[in-house]
């Protein structure tokens, strides 16, 4: 992730004064790489002259690199999930408040225009009354016992790792896209691989769950990371009274708006589209735009809140907060196997 932070930062104009890394021979090779004008450790890296922070760490430091970088002064990006429990993340939301400082989460799905102009439908009252969603986020990187990663061990991970790693970002997008809130969650999740690289596995492989919004619309969940084909499947589709809405991370680029009377595709055309969509528009229409375009106009935009501009649906420290908490409903929901009502924030 820091090279996909390096180069949105990149375009955003920033320096790069310093970057750590969990040893010196790996901070000189990113600081060769990346284009760092020194390689640091974690402990010097905050007595640099900085403005901003990336956190791109494992997840069980999530919180002690950002609550360090806040207490130095600096704002900070810190990579999802903000930390590895509610009380945790809090603290770095807190952290943040009492200096002053900013801080944003990377939900970057936000910044696919289409994600954007299905929002501003919503909003416009196009859509109707939320009636259901069907939502799912499936990968195929963990398919077999024979693969393996960090974020695989709960003492790197956490306690969650399909759901906080992937389904954190489903979560965020469906309270993105349709104003409302996740109340309540009834889950059950599975561990299909019980042992991975030699090592007990504790954390999920796969979440199904049933929600209930606030606005009294429910809908299904479903992550994977175990889907064979399905390398980055983010769909989520929203049904009201009046016309329904599927996007596809897949297919970035489009938006299927679905009516009694017929349905049709959406195509991202800046001509065409609401204000805050056609405004994360980089290219014409006709010419793709993807991940890193997303994660481009995110870093922008955090910086652009950092030096006191506004911004439109930037993930800030309280979406981390709010996605920490929504994980842990779904774990004691899948743990005492009832439904569960979502902790406010």
């Amino acid at each position: 992730m820091a090279r996909t932070h390096t180069r949105a930062a990149r375009t955003a104009g920033a320096r790069f004064t310093a970057i750590a890394t969990s040893g010196a021979a790996g901070s000189r090779r990113a600081a060769a790489e990346f284009g760092y004008d020194i390689a640091v450790t974690a402990e010097d890296l905050f007595e640099q002259d900085l403005d901003v922070v990336h956190v791109c760490t494992p997840n069980s430091i999530h919180a002690e690199h950002s609550l360090k970088a806040l207490d130095s002064g600096f704002d900070i990006i810190c990579e999802k999930p903000l930390a590895t429990d509610p009380t945790a993340a809090r603290s770095i939301l807190e952290g943040a408040r009492s200096h002053g400082l900013n801080g944003t989460v990377p939900f970057v799905y936000r910044y696919h225009p289409m994600v954007r102009e299905a929002r501003a439908r919503i909003r416009r009252g196009e859509a109707g009354a939320l009636l259901t969603i069907d939502a799912s986020y499936l990968q195929d990187w963990l398919l077999s016992a024979d693969d393996d990663n960090w974020r695989v061990d709960a003492g790197s991970g956490g306690p969650s790792r399909a759901f906080a790693d992937i389904g954190s970002h489903l979560v965020d997008l469906i309270e993105f896209v349709t104003d409302e809130r996740i109340v309540s969650v009834v889950a059950t999740t599975r561990t299909v691989h019980p042992r991975r690289g030699g090592a007990q596995v504790t954390t999920e492989d796969t979440v199904a769950m049933t929600v209930e919004m606030s606005g009294g619309g429910i809908g299904s969940v479903l992550i994977s990371q175990l889907a064979p084909g399905r390398k980055n499947g983010l769909v989520v589709e929203i049904a009201g009274t009046e016309e329904s809405l599927q996007f596809a991370q897949e297919q970035p680029e489009q938006l299927w708006i679905g009516r009694r009377a017929g349905s049709r595709l959406l195509l991202r055309d800046p001509d065409s589209l609401s204000p805050d969509a056609a405004r994360l528009c980089t290219v014409p229409a006709g010419h793709p735009q993807g991940y890193q375009d997303a994660f481009n106009a995110f870093v922008a935009d955090s910086y652009a809140v950092f030096a006191g501009e506004k911004r439109e649906g930037v993930p800030m420290l309280a979406d981390g907060v709010r996605a920490a908490l929504v994980t842990d409903a779904v774990l004691r929901s899948a743990a005492e196997r009832t439904w569960v009502e979502v902790e406010q924030l």
